[in-house]
């Protein structure tokens, strides 16, 4: 059972930084890209940002300078750093982890409220 956990969201002010985490874990095959998504209210679910198993990212132009995404394979691990966040990046952040099949999953979500 693959497991997708994501972690590190909040509430912060226009202007602030926050740190997303997530964990994969469970009999896999090997992780070939990992991303995050996220879905502001009526809005569709739209790509945050990638990383490739070499280590190419891809950003949203939305985010592009403000955010990093980075992964660790010993750990299975994927961040994002979110810097200079505005309002409208309120919305749930979902991690997504593809395997080579590819088979895709995703965590639970975890909320980000930008907000003065």
């Amino acid at each position: 059972q693959v497991q997708v956990v994501e972690s590190g969201g909040g509430l912060v002010q226009p202007g602030g930084s926050l740190r997303l985490s997530c964990a994969t874990s469970g009999s896999m095959f090997s992780i070939s890209l990992m991303g995050w998504y996220r879905q502001a209210p009526g809005r569709r679910r739209e790509l945050v940002a990638s990383i490739t198993s070499d280590g190419h990212a891809n950003y949203a132009e939305s985010v592009e300078g403000r955010f990093t995404i980075a992964r660790d394979d010993a750990k299975n691990t994927v961040t994002l750093q979110m810097n200079s966040l505005k309002p409208e990046d309120t919305a749930v952040y979902y991690c997504n982890t593809v395997n080579a099949i590819p088979q895709h999953y995703w965590g639970q979500g975890t909320q980000v409220t930008v907000s003065s």
